[in-house]
C-alpha cells in the first residue's frame, strides 16, 4: 500500500479526517521541516486489542478517573 507524505501541521488541523482515513486502511508519514517523523498506519490485526474494562458500562460517555479511582 502506498503512504502518503502530511506535514505534522496539516494533520493536527485535519486529525478528525485523517483518522477517519486511516480507519479505511490509509498509511501516512508524518514530516515536520521536510523530515521524517512518524508513520501513521491501521493495525495489521483487531486481535492486537482485547477489551478489558467497559467505562461507558459506568457512566455514559465514560467515567472520570478520579471516581474510578475512588471505588478501589
Amino acid at each position: 500500500m502506498e503512504n502518503r507524505i502530511v506535514g505534522l501541521k496539516e494533520l493536527r488541523e485535519n486529525v478528525e479526517d485523517y483518522i477517519s482515513r486511516v480507519k479505511k486502511g490509509e498509511s501516512f508519514m508524518v514530516v515536520r521541516r521536510s523530515t521524517p517523523v512518524f508513520k501513521i498506519s491501521p493495525p495489521e490485526s483487531e486481535e492486537l486489542w482485547e477489551r478489558v474494562v467497559d467505562f461507558t458500562k459506568i457512566k455514559r460517555g465514560g467515567a472520570p478517573i478520579a471516581d474510578l479511582l475512588s471505588r478501589l
